[in-house]
This record gives C-alpha cells, sequence and structure tokens, in this order.
C-alpha cells in the first residue's frame, strides 16, 4: 500500500511540474492603428500621431506601416512609414508620421477647424508586424473608422 501511495504522489509531482513548465500561451493577435492626433503644420502638410495596438500576449516588432487615410469624404493619401518599433504585450506606442494630404482633404479640414468642428476619419490598409523574439513579418489588415475633435486651446490640432 504504501508503495502505491509513494507512486501516486511522484505521479502527481511530474504532471504538476508538467503543467507549471508550459508558461502561458503564446497568442499572436491583429494588430490595430488609430489617429492619437493630428497637427496641421505651417506648410499645409500633416504631422500624425500613429497610435500602434498590440494585442498580442507576447512582444510584437512593428516593422511596416501602410495606411489610405480618408478624411470625411475625401482621400487624404498613404500613411507610410517603417517604425522599427517593438510593443510588449497588451500594450501600444505612438509613431510620429507626416503627410502631405490631397488637396480636397486639406480643405475639409480647414474648414472644420475654423468652424470648431471636428472629423471622421477612416485608416485602411497592413501592419507588417511580427513576434520580437522570432520569425518573419506578417502582413496584417487594418480597417479603422473613427472621429477626431479640435482640442481646445491648440489651434490646428485634433485629438
Amino acid at each position: 500500500m504504501g508503495r502505491r501511495i509513494t507512486l501516486l504522489v511522484l505521479s502527481l509531482v511530474v504532471a504538476l511540474a508538467a503543467a507549471c513548465s508550459s508558461g502561458p500561451a503564446r497568442r499572436v493577435s491583429e494588430p490595430a492603428a488609430s489617429i492619437q492626433e493630428l497637427a496641421v503644420q505651417p506648410d499645409g502638410s500633416w504631422s500624425l500621431s500613429l497610435r500602434l495596438q498590440n494585442y498580442s500576449s507576447v512582444p510584437m516588432r512593428f516593422d511596416a506601416v501602410e495606411l489610405q487615410v480618408t478624411v470625411g469624404d475625401q482621400a487624404a493619401g498613404t500613411l507610410a512609414d517603417a517604425p522599427g518599433l517593438e510593443i510588449g504585450p497588451e500594450s501600444a506606442d505612438v509613431v510620429a508620421v507626416r503627410m502631405q494630404p490631397a488637396s480636397g482633404a486639406r480643405m475639409l479640414l480647414a474648414d472644420a477647424l475654423a468652424a470648431g468642428r471636428g472629423v471622421d476619419y477612416a485608416l485602411d490598409g497592413t501592419i507588417s508586424a511580427a513576434p520580437a523574439d522570432r520569425g518573419g513579418a506578417r502582413s496584417y489588415p487594418v480597417k479603422r473608422k473613427s472621429a477626431l475633435s479640435p482640442a481646445p486651446g491648440l489651434a490646428g490640432v485634433l485629438r
């Protein structure tokens, strides 16, 4: 009887050790992007604070971003950057990107700012990212619709 109990206890210890050694599950999820801030520059270009969100349970390396930007109903152009940024698990970071918007989008935004109104925007494109510890980058589709509002006290800035 003593030998059976010893064998049972030893089996439980081995099973428990095996369960603990596997660690948390690695989950790689699609990243997301949004515009945190848009500032109109004196030359008419836009400086955007682009928020990159890592929903994965592992750190991810963000290699490239290519997004078509639409403001209101006007195509503004392509937002392209190679941030080379590592973002921790279930975290976000912001990169500064400049773009020269199309004239229709520039006029629409200027009109909204003059009237103190916000604008809807859309992002449509891809983010290339990979787990920071291994593997090559993969392209993830991005589709985002949201809105920006004028920042009080900051001329030409929407958040």
